[in-house]
């Protein structure tokens, strides 16, 4: 009798072991993110096999993807590319900013991405790393509240620019707000030549009911571009 006690003490301890172990465990292929989980990206390329000259001639606004899903590293690069951190010491990014404010963060709706779980993700480039906001497929919501663009639901992620206004305007006033929207075309571009170059297709989305894509994405900044990225 007394050796079952002990047993089920013991099972008792191990089970709780077990949860809270789970998040630091490694991932079955299909098994559910969990909320909150963070997920290291992997190490941005810093040559390709595509010039910059190349990519420019070849960009174009492309809006019919293969149904095929990204890679994590094809992820990384078009994150890097829209926010990373080029120059570690002073923290500068990819893409300039009035007065180095960086208004804006970046979201990405997965929804075929290898390894990757559907779900809202938020990118933080200090870490180079993505967090899970929301867990499920969203794209179709979100293409829903894009005046139902078909290709916002049939890419295989859309890459979501918000931003923060008063990160900018509290320096430069109001003319603050034209400085925002600079630089959401410089980071565009970015997403423009980096999916050129890997041989992705994507297009600039600025149809779309804010306060809508804002409820999706739960945050309280505006949004001002959808990025939808996919296999072409």
């Amino acid at each position: 009798m007394k050796k079952l006690a002990w047993f089920t003490v013991f099972l008792v301890i191990v089970g709780s072991l077990a949860v809270l172990l789970k998040p630091y465990l490694p991932r079955e292929r299909g098994e559910t993110t969990m909320m909150g989980e963070v997920i290291k990206l992997p190490e941005p390329r810093l040559t390709g096999e595509m010039s910059v000259e190349e990519a420019i001639a070849k960009r174009r606004s492309i809006r019919r993807y293969r149904n095929e899903s990204l890679t994590l590293q094809e992820l990384s690069q078009l994150l890097w590319a829209a926010q990373g951190i080029t120059e570690p010491n002073r923290k500068f990014r990819a893409a300039p900013s009035a007065g180095a404010t960086y208004p804006f963060e970046v979201y990405v709706v997965v929804g075929k991405v290898k390894d990757l779980e559907p779900g809202i993700y938020h990118y933080d480039p200090f870490s180079h790393s993505i967090k899970l906001v929301k867990r499920g497929d969203f794209r179709r919501a979100l293409q829903k509240a894009a005046l139902n663009q078909a290709w916002v639901g049939s890419a295989a992620i859309d890459i979501v620019l918000v931003a923060y206004y008063e990160r900018t305007t509290k320096y430069y006033g109001e003319r603050g707000r034209m400085y925002v929207h600079m630089e959401a075309g410089h980071i565009g571009q970015n997403i423009y030549l980096q999916a050129t170059a890997l041989n992705l297709g994507t297009v600039a989305v600025g149809a779309f009911y804010e306060d809508q894509v804002a409820e999706i994405l739960g945050v309280d900044g505006v949004p001002l571009y959808i990025f939808p990225v996919g296999k072409i």
